[in-house]
C-alpha cells in the first residue's frame, strides 16, 4: 500500500481552536497574595477543548471516523494519543521513502520524522523538541522507535515526555504511545520565574534527617530513613511532574533534586527545590 500526504491545515485549525483553553494555571494561594514570588507548582489542568482537537486531529489523519468502541485513546489530562483504535478499516503507513521495496535505517529516521511532523498535535510535543533515544526491531519482527521530549530547562522525570512508535518493516504503524506535554513552552516560561531556594546540599540534610515516603512494587506505602550505611548523592534539577485527581484532573510540574540512595530500598529521590518536600521516588 502506498502512503498518502496528509494535508496539516485541518489538524492546525483544530488545535489553536483550543490553544486558548489549554494554557498552564498556577494553583490559588490559601494564605493569599505572595507579592512578587511566582505561583507554584506549576498546574496543566484537564480541558476538553483539547480532548476534542486530539481526536479530531486523529479521525482526520487516519482518514476515518471511528464509532465509540474503536475511538482512539488518550492519556488523562494531556490528551495525547495513549494508542490507535485497533478496529480501523485503513492500515496507517509510514511516509515511503527510497527505491527499495524495505527502507534502510536512514531512510526510517527520516520516514519517522515526517510522520511525527504530521502527528505533531495528537503527539503533543514539538518534532524539533522530540529525541530519538531508541531504535530497536523486536523479537516478533515489528520495530519500536523511542523518543524523549526535551522542551524544558531541566531534564523530565516522572513517567511524562516520552513517545513510542511501534511499526512493521512494511511501514504499517502498530501503535503509537505519547505521555509527551502540550503547552511545554509556556509551562517552562512559568517555571522560569520560579527562584530555587534549596542547594543540592540542602536537599541531601534535608534527607538525612527525615523518614523518606515510598510505594513498593506491590503499591504499598512504607517509609525509609538513611543511614550511615546509605550514601546520598545529589545528581541534578530536574523537572519533576506529578498527576492528581483532585480537585480535579491536573499535572503538576516542581523543579527537585534529583538524588541517589545507595544500599536502599529506592535508588532515587526527588526533593523540591522550592519547597523542600519529598515529591517523588524511584
Amino acid at each position: 500500500m502506498t502512503s498518502q500526504r496528509v494535508p496539516r491545515a485541518f489538524v492546525f485549525l483544530v488545535l489553536v481552536m483550543a490553544a486558548q483553553a489549554c494554557a498552564p494555571t498556577v494553583p490559588p494561594n490559601a494564605a493569599g497574595p505572595r507579592g512578587n514570588l511566582a505561583p507554584y507548582p506549576v498546574l496543566l489542568a484537564a480541558d476538553n477543548h483539547r480532548e476534542d482537537a486530539a481526536i479530531a486531529a486523529i479521525n482526520h489523519l487516519m482518514s476515518t471516523a471511528p464509532d465509540g468502541a474503536a475511538a482512539p485513546s488518550l492519556q488523562p489530562v494531556t490528551a495525547t494519543i495513549e494508542s490507535l483504535p485497533k478496529n480501523t478499516a485503513t492500515g496507517l503507513y509510514l511516509p515511503k521513502l527510497g527505491a527499495n521495496p524495505t527502507m534502510n535505517e536512514e531512510e526510517t529516521r527520516e520516514s519517522l520524522r515526517r510522520f511525527i511532523r504530521d502527528w505533531q498535535g495528537p503527539i503533543g510535543a514539538d518534532p524539533a523538541k522530540l529525541s530519538l533515544v531508541e531504535r530497536v526491531d523486536q523479537p516478533d519482527g515489528s520495530k519500536v522507535a523511542r523518543y524523549e521530549q526535551r522542551a524544558f530547562r531541566y531534564p523530565v522525570r516522572g513517567n511524562y515526555g516520552r513517545l513510542e512508535i511501534r511499526f512493521t518493516p512494511e511501514r504499517r504503524v502498530l501503535d503509537i504511545i505519547s505521555t509527551c506535554i502540550p503547552d511545554a513552552d509556556k509551562i517552562q516560561t512559568a517555571l522560569a520565574a520560579v527562584t530555587i531556594k534549596l542547594k543540592s546540599e540542602d536537599a541531601v540534610k534535608l534527607l538525612a534527617t527525615n523518614d523518606i515516603s515510598y510505594s513498593n512494587t506491590s503499591g504499598t506505602s512504607l517509609t525509609f530513613r538513611p543511614t550511615a550505611n546509605n550514601k546520598l548523592e545529589p545528581h541534578e534539577l530536574v523537572t519533576y511532574i506529578t498527576a492528581s485527581d483532585s480537585p480535579a484532573k491536573t499535572l503538576a510540574f516542581q523543579v527537585a533534586w534529583e538524588i541517589g540512595v545507595s544500599g536502599a530500598p529506592i535508588q532515587m529521590v526527588y526533593v523540591d527545590a522550592i519547597t523542600g518536600r519529598v515529591v517523588g521516588t524511584r
